[in-house]
């Protein structure tokens, strides 16, 4: 593994060491304590951290291996998953098989929680939890380098200023990739880079380009290598965004700047925001492992999108944003009404589709007029993706 010392994540005879360094470092300290105590550590920053590190000390000090640290945060995650959201479902893991690594391509709304979640369902279902590909702006703060780090994440460098730089991080991002499926160990990496902050979901070509890279001098044909990675394509729905203002905002700042340049610590709020704020019902949908893959990049990632749109779970906040933002004269041209399938598929009532209309009404109420076309864009393209998907079948 020492080709991959600069991206791999943590191993276990790394853990305690990288423990330590967290339990003593007063930036996570903080943190943690903006979850467990935020209005004591305002006043009280210095005793909050005693008390967070014996609290660290004592429920994951002398842990040496990754895969009880993961056990160990499961009951955490839970109760963040409990306090954020309405309930969690899943569909799909059943066509999974447990003992089989598998490259999970999904869609990309929340910078932490999409993985998070994915993890905590595999997890709770028997699975083992997948090395997570993360970009490398998130490392600028150390603090969530390291726990990233711990918690099986790899680094997608995007900082490159060379084509040739690009190549070889690219090679050994795609040999890392590839080794790591090889040795049972799965992967889940976003289908682009950057979050769909639209709500248009859509796998870059790139990306499955990239897969191929290490395989290719061997004389693989392309399907053959795709087929053996066991790619799964992955669609993550929030019914509600927590930081679906600060998208949209970015959104209309480029559409009228066309730039948008973030604030300093901006990931980490959004983050913070993402994995605390309010969500409703998040559904996950795996699909099943792809064993035919077509024959050039393009048409894989049109597969994977096909699959992806198809099997999006659609809350009443898809379906009420779908038919309100014909009002909003920037948004997209939809049609008036939605097909009776999309109802009756979601199985939702009057009274469903009522709380979503006044919770959206809430929303774009809050946010500046300028973005309010851009927030119920959001929410409503994945109905227009979903369409789409159902009518080329």
């Amino acid at each position: 593994m020492q080709e991959f010392d600069a991206i791999r994540p943590y191993s276990d005879d790394e853990t305690d060491a990288a423990l330590n360094r967290l339990i003593h470092d007063a930036e996570f300290l903080d943190l943690i304590a903006r979850f467990k105590s935020p209005t004591l550590a305002r006043w009280m920053p210095a005793l909050v951290r005693i008390r967070i590190k014996h609290w660290l000390v004592r429920h994951f000090g002398g842990l040496t291996r990754i895969d009880d640290l993961q056990a160990r945060l499961y009951q955490y995650v839970e109760d963040l998953v409990t306090k954020t959201t309405t309930r969690v479902t899943q569909t799909g893991l059943e066509n999974l098989d447990k003992h089989s690594a598998h490259l999970f391509i999904s869609n990309h709304r929340d910078i932490v929680f999409d993985p998070m979640v994915v993890n905590y369902l595999l997890f709770r279902e028997g699975f083992k939890t997948t090395r997570i590909a993360i970009g490398d702006n998130l490392l600028a703060n150390r603090v969530f380098a390291e726990l990233m780090r711990l918690n099986k994440s790899f680094v997608v460098r995007r900082s490159m200023t060379s084509p040739r730089e690009m190549r070889d991080a690219y090679m050994t991002l795609s040999a890392f990739i590839c080794h790591s499926i090889d040795t049972n160990h799965s992967i889940w990496i976003a289908q682009r880079e950057g979050r769909a902050k639209d709500g248009i979901d859509q796998t870059d070509p790139a990306i499955i380009k990239m897969f191929y890279m290490s395989k290719k001098k061997s004389g693989l044909q392309f399907a053959e290598a795709m087929n053996r990675l066991h790619i799964v394509p992955v669609s993550i729905a929030y019914e509600y965004d927590p930081c679906d203002q600060e998208k949209a905002r970015e959104l209309e700042t480029r559409a009228r700047t066309g730039r948008y340049d973030k604030q300093p610590d901006e990931d980490t709020n959004q983050i913070l925001r993402g994995l605390t704020g309010f969500k409703g019902h998040v559904h996950v949908h795996f699909g099943k492992p792809i064993t035919d893959s077509p024959a050039t990049p393009k048409e894989l990632a049109e597969r994977i999108d096909q699959e992806m749109h198809a099997n999006y779970h659609l809350h009443a906040s898809n379906l009420v944003a779908f038919q309100q933002r014909g009002i909003h004269p920037s948004s997209h041209n939809t049609p008036e009404t939605l097909s009776d399938s999309l109802y009756t598929a979601e199985t939702l009532t009057p009274a469903e589709l009522d709380a979503a209309e006044q919770e959206l009404d809430r929303r774009l109420a809050a946010c500046d007029p300028a973005i309010r076309p851009y927030l119920l864009d959001m929410y409503a393209n994945p109905v227009v993706s979903a369409l789409e998907a159902s009518d080329s079948v």
